[in-house]
């Protein structure tokens, strides 16, 4: 099987020689790896022409659209490999990395993604912690994360994480990441509609804990800073979720999805629950991230119907 890796960046040229790096020294080695860039990122630009590793099958393609989305659906139209894999520039691959992604799509013909733990590190210190339940959407709506604290053996999940996944290309066939999806860079939440789509058409999603990279948060050059509150980042975030879920769930499961994330909702989708629990701490804060919620949610619906409505003429 020929692999290839598609590497997404966006003004983080250390972070990306890290990333190269890691991925020359792969004991399976790669047949190509793809590196997007974006027109507007001269610094990016200037440091591939002179950048050298033992990548011999290194190549650039450059992205004249703003987001992660228009950057990967860029590189899938001219990747080659039967099995194609998805890191970011702030991630160091494990040496093996390619090689247990290899062992699990050659093990069963079935298997249409596999991913695994990134483990985050926050300042040079390791995001500690141990978690069994992973990458799953509750039957309600609620999606669990934990893809950087998952521990255990390889396991069916529903959702890959961005940072670390790699699919079949015979299960993704003419699939793309949804251009529907809101930000100017990380845009949250692409992967989930893109995993959720292959779990529908039957393909199993495989998270093996063992399957690693290093994740180094860096600075984001977008409305998105991870942990500041940013209303636009925000309602971006909650569009997001809200119409990648649309798809997947059946017409009972979206009510049900509507319901609770209005009643109880989450942290980054504040419910009235959420808000007084948040209330004393957050004050006003708590009431706009309510507000800016209820409009995502709005927006995000409201993108899947009309795509529904256009999908029916």
């Amino acid at each position: 099987m020929k692999i290839s890796v598609i590497v997404p960046t966006y003004r983080r040229p250390l972070d990306l020689a890290r990333c190269l790096e890691a991925l020359a020294k792969q004991i399976r080695v790669a047949d190509e790896v793809i590196v997007t860039v974006r027109d507007t990122d001269a610094e990016t630009r200037s440091f591939l022409e002179v950048f050298i590793c033992d990548l011999s099958n290194l190549k650039k393609i450059i992205v004249r659209k703003a987001g992660v989305v228009a950057a990967m659906n860029s590189a899938l139209d001219i990747v080659d490999g039967d099995i194609i894999a998805f890191t970011d520039d702030d991630a160091a691959p494990h040496d093996d990395w390619l090689k247990k992604i290899e062992a699990h799509f050659l093990a069963d013909n079935t298997i249409g993604g596999v991913g695994g733990r990134d483990y985050i590190y926050r300042n040079n210190q390791l995001w500690e912690g141990r978690k069994k339940q992973v990458g799953r959407l509750l039957w309600f709506g609620k999606m669990i994360g934990n893809h950087h604290l998952g521990v255990g053996e390889p396991r069916e999940v529903d959702i890959l994480k961005g940072v670390n996944m790699s699919f079949r290309r015979k299960a993704i066939l003419n699939h793309r990441f949804d251009s529907r999806m809101l930000g100017s860079g990380a845009q949250v939440h692409f992967e989930v509609e893109f995993c959720l789509k292959l779990k529908k058409a039957g393909w199993k999603l495989i998270y093996d804990p063992y399957v690693a990279v290093d994740h180094y948060f860096s600075q984001r050059f977008d409305e998105d800073q991870r942990d500041q509150f940013n209303e636009l980042a925000f309602f971006n975030e909650v569009h997001n979720e809200t119409l990648a879920l649309m798809d997947y769930l059946s017409s009972l499961r979206r009510l049900v999805f509507f319901g609770w994330s209005i009643i109880i909702g989450h942290r980054r989708g504040f419910g009235l629950l959420q808000v007084l629990r948040f209330l004393l701490k957050e004050k006003q804060l708590a009431i706009k991230k309510w507000k800016v919620t209820i409009q995502g949610r709005w927006k995000g619906w409201k993108a899947w119907n009309i795509e529904k409505n256009i999908e029916a003429e």
